[in-house]
């Protein structure tokens, strides 16, 4: 009889203690501790609400038009991590690509979609718009194709973006046409959309993009060629190993190596000459690809 008091009282405790740590996880999700997020939290202006899946989106699509970018930013940032949940924003997401308002990287925290650029520079509420426009997933494509000749370079750029890291076929029509924007970060975002989409329609207009007057344009066109990988960018790439900007010789040299074309190799070789050494490292890495 004791060993089955002894045995009951252990079970006891075990579910007392189960109920215990139960409760203080919860505590523990709605009272953040101090290492979450603490670039948001040294902001004191801008309160940041925890909302969970079956929170109605609405109210973070009404904090985009906050006067505070820093909120603006934030509530773009929240309806990203809500991904699918977020659908009932998709026309305010729209409406802010446009916000350039420069807001720091860091205000959002971690966990989100960053763009490809340096993560320790400034965001901007357009930027994490477009972030959470791709989150909620392809039935943001309409609205984003539409965006993507928009009056604003801004909205062009982001919603751009949106459609290449959205990966979805049909974002390469728009992105053809904003290869030829007349706003170079528009064309350089376009430059790097049709090598995300792998848009082998889009080679022949890339490899004239290689003459673009802007040096970011070309480095970022040499990169979508590389990231294709159709052998009829061979010969503007080997054109563009002796363009007057480094990184557009870099970025060639590195997308000879992709395409592994071995009609490259001479011109590579001449490159281990060139007066800058990152672009011989690219040269004789491209070289060792392509086996010579």
């Amino acid at each position: 009889m004791p060993f089955c008091v002894s045995v009951f009282e252990s079970i006891v405790d075990a579910l007392v203690a189960l109920v215990s740590a139960a409760m203080t996880l919860a505590a523990s999700l709605v009272n953040p501790g101090p290492g979450d997020l603490p670039s948001v939290r040294s902001a004191p202006a801008v309160a940041l609400i925890s909302y969970d899946e079956a929170q109605d989106a609405a109210d973070l699509a009404a904090r985009l038009r906050d006067a505070d970018p820093r909120a603006r930013t934030i509530a773009a940032c929240e309806l990203q991590r809500l991904g699918s949940a977020s659908r009932a924003a998709i026309a305010a997401l729209t409406e802010r690509l446009a916000d350039a308002s420069p807001v720091d990287a860091n205000v959002c925290g971690e966990d989100r979609y960053y763009w490809s650029k340096d993560i320790d520079a400034q965001t901007t509420p357009g930027e994490e718009a477009a972030a959470a426009l791709v989150a909620i997933g392809t039935e943001s494509l309409p609205p984003l194709i539409a965006a993507a000749q928009a009056p604003q370079w801004v909205a062009r750029r982001n919603a751009v973006w949106a459609l290449g890291a959205l990966d979805d076929p049909r974002g390469v029509a728009p992105a053809m046409r904003a290869i030829a924007d007349r706003e170079p970060p528009v064309r350089r975002v376009a430059a790097w959309a049709l090598g995300a989409l792998d848009a082998d329609a889009a080679v022949s207009a890339l490899i004239d993009a290689l003459g673009d007057s802007d040096a970011s344009v070309r480095s970022q066109v040499a990169w979508a060629l590389g990231a294709i990988r159709d052998p009829r960018a061979v010969d503007g790439l080997i054109k563009a190993l002796k363009d007057q900007d480094e990184n557009v010789r870099r970025q060639a040299a590195w997308a000879l190596g992709a395409i592994r074309d071995r009609r490259a190799s001479d011109a590579l070789a001449a490159a281990l000459k060139d007066s800058s050494p990152r672009v011989r490292r690219q040269a004789a890495w491209a070289l060792g690809v392509l086996g010579r």
